[in-house]
């Protein structure tokens, strides 16, 4: 099966899935599934010494404002590999701008049937606070010493405005592949 035959979720945006392209504390390379093929590439080598804080990956068959699938941060309690498909339920969405505009990462957690740990988490406020501000500091930070790359966090909003960031991107994939 091709990644390119994963649907969105099976009941968006309430469950969405998630294709992993970086692991959690996997090295400091940037991987991207090429969307025409389905092949994962090297994006680049991430130059700061940090590891990526949570599984990174998108959404299939969405269209973000940057012009990419929308990318989701989802917490696990190890990491996944990369190509793994996850259903998860979002919990809030860190608002960023990097140099190609606006760039919101997604959070999310697995759904219950795959993990009871995470049954108490609502929203993002509901995780350790720590674990926040670690996400915040690695977006912050990890473009540090790449020129001309830069990142402006605006802070964090609730599931709510993630399901609509979902439910729009979306629209924006299904108008743009017409």
């Amino acid at each position: 099966m091709s990644l390119m035959d994963v649907k969105s979720g099976r009941d968006v945006p309430n469950e969405i899935n998630v294709i992993i392209e970086i692991p959690m504390n996997g090295a400091p390379v940037k991987y991207e599934v090429d969307k025409e093929s389905g092949a994962l590439f090297v994006d680049r080598f991430v130059s700061t010494a940090m590891f990526y804080p949570a599984n990174y990956g998108y959404i299939p068959h969405t269209l973000s404002e940057d012009g990419d699938p929308v990318d989701v941060l989802v917490i696990t309690p190890i990491p996944l590999i990369s190509g793994a498909v996850i259903p998860c339920r979002v919990v809030g969405m860190l608002k960023m701008t990097d140099e190609s505009g606006i760039d919101a990462k997604l959070l999310a957690v697995p759904t219950a049937k795959l993990s009871k740990l995470y049954d108490t988490v609502k929203t993002y406020e509901d995780l350790p606070r720590h674990q926040i501000m670690t996400l915040e500091h690695f977006f912050q930070h990890y473009k540090d010493l790449e020129e001309g790359k830069w990142v402006k966090l605006s802070g964090w909003e609730g599931p709510e405005a993630a399901k609509e960031e979902i439910v729009s991107s979306v629209a924006r994939y299904e108008a743009h592949k017409r």
